[in-house]
């Protein structure tokens, strides 16, 4: 640790801001580094953020096209081990996960991840199974069954 007087900022970390419009000699003089003419050279000139010249901006294009999704959409819902665990049923399936309100729309997928614990053997039927899942489910003698995969 220095000394707070003796402390010193490091050499390029604070530049002189640009003075426009002051001398031929300055650099940024006469046009004061905007050019000729033309938009940009105007005071309040630019184009707004996104303006691709007269052309249909992306932006504006996106929604219209056909089958449009989101990156961050999951084609499944997710069921829990823990959850499975509280059901305390022989064989879970598609049809129990709906009646008891677990999966909410049987158009998509079932993935069950292990999240939790399961201390009883449980045949699960999903669509799709975590390496884990499957693990902790044979290990206590149940089985992971793919249906639909």
């Amino acid at each position: 640790m220095g000394i707070l007087s003796e402390l010193k900022t490091y050499i390029g970390s604070q530049t002189k801001r640009k003075r426009v419009g002051r001398g031929e000699s300055s650099g940024l003089g006469k046009t004061s580094g905007k050019g000729r003419k033309g938009q940009q050279s105007r005071s309040g000139g630019g184009m707004r953020a996104g303006f691709e010249g007269g052309q249909m901006p992306l932006y504006r294009k996106i929604p219209k096209l056909k089958g449009f999704k989101a990156l961050t959409q999951k084609d499944y819902e997710i069921v829990n081990l823990s959850t499975i665990a509280n059901l305390k049923l022989k064989t879970v399936d598609l049809v129990v996960l709906k009646e008891k309100g677990i999966i909410s729309n049987r158009t998509k997928k079932i993935k069950v991840l292990a999240q939790g614990t399961i201390k009883e053997a449980v045949v699960v039927k999903a669509d799709m199974f975590s390496a884990k899942a499957i693990e902790l489910i044979e290990k206590v003698g149940g089985k992971a069954e793919v249906v639909n995969g």
